[in-house]
């Protein structure tokens, strides 16, 4: 490209850009299914809302009214609740939430028309079985009560056999009336259709059947029966509501979540009801009754299991910490340090979308909401600055991906994987500081190279907020610093993190934006609404790994990894990545962590590989699914904004990002990159892996030390990379011996690069 064209694009570049200043990205995207209330019905859910996610943190910190008053109020919840008790609250007020503000279908959007079909008189008709339900479970804990019933190893037993009073009261009486509203209210669900502002019928039904659950549930699981979950002597109305709990799982997972969950969570369920038929590792004995799955699935080894656990304590919580941090513009304040700190560089925006992505992963956790949040303002910057639109989705995407992996709070999965290994959450975070810096470091890279390698400029001085005046409000890291802090003084996650919202609640007083009693609400409100989601996910994940729980496959598929490491452990690795990114096309990275972890972590585990290696190698291939075609979540949000192709955008991030698909590996063949080893040692470590990604980085964006190599050089710079994987000394010096070599290729015989490259436009 010639200097006057380049001038020419740079002056285009003048003239379209304007001062960058975030504003808005803490605001909460609104859904396309929604509901948007007003007047007292927007004061009722929010209060619902906020009261839902007061409750957790009051339950989370043994709280309650009592305690400061001495009253002691029948209906007010005395903390600590009884653990299977407490899920099962979480899972029900998620059910009631849920339905209360997502539609079954998508809203019109401005301009557009929708029929209204109220349908409220078939809705009408379904609070009959629900009521008939209610009746009959209030008479149930009446009985419980009241001291008739006999007691085994001091619980009240409950007798529910074929031929028995109750037995009958539980079929008819409960069992059929909840599954009549509960499926009758999804199946009106998908033809009422009621107006943004306004709630249908069918929804407050379901919402309503999620409570019923709940409340037979909790009263039944303190008798003697939890002791037949699992068993084919659990008592029929556990698997009725726990069917019923199920359904409408699936249900408000496919309206928060996506279809693709679902469809997954459906796959196993059929397979739980025709495995007897099924060849080889799939097959089991013998059938299982509709009885003894679904009393399995609603106890500690399905939903109210370990995604559960985590989804009610760890993830809700940080959600509310998060939700205060979004009150007080934190976001904002993020991504505008983003852009003084980094925009200056070379391609500017793309490097504030990696700095800004990273920053703001920590206070949202999931891949698609960082691309909403930042990429709204990024993309389009990008794309001015000379980025095709396909690679400034692409940029944003990988880099909203990483939040993920970004200390201290990875998103929910870290939180899972200490729940499922016993592995305490800082020494999985502390074991997460090197392969997360090498994931921002690749994209860091492969941005950097593209901007070389197109001719761009940084952005100027006066398109950017200025550093000084973004350094005075530093003091807003607080908040992120006290949780780092806590936890590593030795303070539980539960009070690391109830510490970090209350300094973000007293951080906010010395901004413009002061957190009162209104804002606290708010904040309340708006944890909420983000738990729904990410609580939903967990749930139907319960399901499936109830699945897995129930018939035995993970230790199947455990023995086959283990066949394959006979032949080569590298192999079995292959396979292990294969199918972490298969279980993560479509699905959030929790449900798909937490999937994974039970199919394939254990037979790692078995082929001889450290506990937290494993789980760490199927985390983080979990994380970037999200960016693997043909199914890419953070790629398809990004397309939306940057206007490109899903698919084109999806395999740009996966080239983007085409380092963190080696990382992995090069935990697993050096396990210093987990801080497992010597200060020497895994400084050592550190050092070599970022050049190792360096060199994979230049092969693959053919930019090397200042020039564009051809495609023979460029296919020794990956050799070069993939020799620093292994981690020992020998390969090490293979690797950069490969690389000095490529460099004096380049020097000496300058040979032609492949193509030229100019600087593109955004299309």
């Amino acid at each position: 490209m010639s200097q006057s064209s380049e001038t020419g694009r740079a002056e285009e570049i003048d003239e379209v850009l304007e001062p960058v200043f975030a504003e808005g990205v803490d605001e909460e995207p609104v859904e396309p299914n929604r509901r948007d209330f007003s007047g007292n019905l927007a004061v009722f859910a929010a209060v619902v809302a906020a009261l839902y996610a007061a409750f957790h943190m009051a339950a989370l910190n043994g709280v309650s009214i009592s305690d400061y008053t001495g009253i002691e109020l029948p209906f007010l919840p005395q903390f600590p609740l009884e653990t299977w008790n407490f899920r099962i609250v979480h899972i029900a007020g998620a059910l009631v939430l849920g339905f209360l503000f997502f539609a079954a279908h998508r809203f019109p959007d401005e301009g557009e028309t929708a029929p209204t079909r109220t349908l409220s008189l078939a809705g009408y008709v379904l609070f009959i079985p629900l009521v008939v339900s209610v009746w009959t479970v209030l008479q149930f804990i009446l009985l419980m009560n009241s001291g008739e019933l006999p007691e085994m190893g001091g619980l009240t037993t409950w007798a529910a056999f074929p031929g028995t009073e109750i037995f009958a009261q539980e079929v008819w009486g409960f069992g059929i009336p909840l599954l009549i509203a509960t499926f009758g209210g999804i199946a009106l669900g998908w033809f009422e259709r009621q107006p943004r502002g306004r709630v249908a019928t069918s929804d407050i039904v379901m919402g309503l059947c999620g409570v019923v659950v709940a409340m037979y549930l909790i009263p039944i699981y303190s008798t003697a029966a939890r002791n037949s979950v699992g068993t084919s002597f659990v008592p029929i109305g556990v698997a009725f509501a726990a069917t019923a709990g199920s359904a409408l799982i699936l249900e408000l997972t496919r309206r928060v979540a996506g279809l693709a969950l679902v469809i997954i969570a459906g796959i196993f369920l059929i397979y739980t009801f025709t495995a007897h038929l099924m060849p080889g590792i799939l097959a089991v004995q013998s059938a299982y009754t509709w009885q003894r799955f679904f009393g399995h699935v609603y106890s500690d080894a399905g939903i109210l299991g370990p995604t559960t656990a985590v989804s009610s304590t760890y993830i809700i919580l940080f959600i509310i910490f998060a939700a205060f941090l979004q009150a007080s513009k934190v976001g904002d304040y993020f991504i505008n340090f983003a852009f003084a700190a980094a925009g200056r560089a070379r391609g500017g925006p793309a490097k504030v979308a990696i700095f800004a992505s990273g920053l703001m992963g920590m206070i949202n956790g999931t891949s698609a909401g960082n691309v909403v949040a930042t990429g709204s303002l990024t993309i389009p910057l990008m794309k001015k600055v000379g980025y095709k639109k396909e690679t400034a989705g692409a940029i944003e995407a990988g880099a909203s991906t990483g939040g993920q992996i970004m200390p201290p709070i990875m998103g929910a999965g870290a939180f899972i994987m200490a729940e499922i290994t016993g592995i305490p959450y800082t020494e999985i975070a502390f074991a997460a500081i090197i392969p997360a810096v090498l994931y921002f470091v690749s994209i860091y890279f492969m941005v950097d190279f593209e901007a070389a390698k197109l001719g761009m400029r940084g952005m100027r001085e006066d398109e950017l907020p200025r550093l000084k005046a973004m350094v005075k409000r530093v003091y807003l890291f607080v908040p992120i610093i006290i949780l780092i802090a806590a936890l590593f003084m030795g303070y539980s996650v539960i009070r690391a993190g109830t510490l970090a919202t209350i300094a973000a609640a007293v951080v906010s007083w010395l901004t413009p934006v002061r957190m009162g009693p209104r804002a606290i609400f708010r904040a309340f409100e708006l944890g909420g609404l983000m738990s729904i989601q990410i609580i939903a996910v967990c749930a139907a994940a319960g399901i499936i790994v109830g699945v897995i729980s129930l018939t035995g496959i993970g230790a199947r598929f455990s023995a086959l990894l283990l066949n394959l490491a006979g032949l080569s452990q590298l192999l079995a690795l292959m396979f292990a990545m294969c199918i972490a990114i298969l279980l993560g096309m479509g699905m959030p990275t929790t449900a798909a962590y937490a999937v994974a972890a039970s199919v394939v972590a254990p037979g790692l585990v078995e082929i001889g590989i450290p506990q937290l290696t494993a789980h760490f190698f199927v985390f983080y291939f979990a994380v970037v699914s999200a960016i693997t075609p043909p199914v890419a979540l953070a790629s398809y949000a990004a397309a939306g904004i940057s206007g490109a192709n899903p698919m084109s955008t999806s395999v740009a991030s996966f080239k983007i990002g085409i380092a963190a698909f080696i990382v992995p590996f090069m935990f697993f063949y050096n396990s210093a990159l987990l801080m497992d080893g010597g200060a020497i040692e895994v400084l050592r470590a550190g050092a070599t892996a970022v050049f190792g990604v360096f060199l994979l980085s230049a092969g693959v964006q053919g930019w090397f030390l200042g020039s564009r190599p051809p495609w023979f050089l460029r296919a020794g710079l990956v050799v070069a990379a993939l020799f620093m994987i292994e981690g020992g000394i020998v390969t090490d010096l293979i690797g950069v011996g490969a690389a000095v070599a490529v460099f004096l290729a380049q020097r000496v015989f300058s040979p032609a690069p492949d193509a030229q490259i100019g600087v593109r436009g955004a299309d």
